[in-house]
């Protein structure tokens, strides 16, 4: 085999795509979707808590939420999904039972929300603090101010790297094939991986690959063209002339 047939052999074997291509449709696409919805609207709670908490004047607020940002952040995701996954339920602790599915979500949710904390962190501290003072004296709660005028302007600032953070989760669902999930929880990578270990192909490796591109490359441009229009506000038309009747002109 020449070297050329061999690369394409290796990474374009078309018989090894088409053989794996309805798996990845109905079982490995959809559970990479699933999970990283789950973590991503898991990861907005935890992160909306905690940015809330690390901008509290209160020690005893704040200094928890900094500790698990912290470490969180400084753990590597394999790590904490392998703890999660697998040490609670060594623990004796079992809230999802024995399936490895909810605690797939739940470590991804848990590392997302550290990440995704430090950015509402930032949006909101880039709003000018007048905005919350006008609140204020027109009446506002604290907490009524900071929910309707504060965090909208923040998150607004921050919808890049919100974006960001959602590609990089649905590229961290990958790494869920540690905990062994049963034949119909497969992700995108786990389904592939089997096949080219089968196969001896990377093939079904390149066909996943294509799969994570078409998931976040439109999320990003969709999250651009959101965060672009949101800057430069609605379009104004132009006022049309008022046109008179030929009796009334001067």
């Amino acid at each position: 085999m020449s070297g050329l047939q061999n690369f394409w052999h290796t990474f374009f074997d078309w018989s090894q795509v088409t053989a794996i291509l309805p798996t990845l449709l109905k079982v490995g696409l959809l559970n990479t979707i699933v999970l990283s919805i789950g973590a991503i609207v898991l990861g907005v709670v935890i992160g909306m808590i905690l940015a809330v908490a690390l901008l509290s004047s209160r020690v005893w607020v704040r200094f928890p939420a900094r500790a698990y940002v912290d470490v969180f952040r400084g753990l590597p995701i394999v790590l904490t999904i392998l703890l999660i996954g697998e040490g609670l339920p060594i623990a004796g602790l079992h809230p999802f039972g024995r399936d490895a599915y909810p605690y797939a979500i739940l470590a991804l949710g848990v590392v997302a929300g550290a990440y995704i904390a430090e950015i509402f962190r930032s949006g909101i501290q880039s709003v000018d603090k007048g905005q919350l003072e006008a609140a204020r004296c027109l009446g506002m709660s604290h907490f009524w101010a900071m929910a309707t005028v504060v965090i909208p302007q923040g998150v607004r600032r921050i919808l890049p790297a919100l974006a960001n953070q959602f590609v990089a989760m649905v590229k961290d669902s990958s790494l869920v094939y540690l905990l062994g999930l049963v034949v119909g929880q497969r992700e995108l990578f786990s389904i592939a991986q089997d096949q080219t270990a089968a196969s001896g192909s990377l093939a079904p490796l390149v066909a996943a690959g294509i799969f994570y591109i078409i998931i976040t490359v439109p999320m990003t441009h969709l999250v651009n063209y959101l965060d672009r229009r949101l800057r430069e506000g609605p379009t104004v038309r132009a006022a049309e002339p008022l046109s008179l009747p030929m009796g009334e002109a001067r």
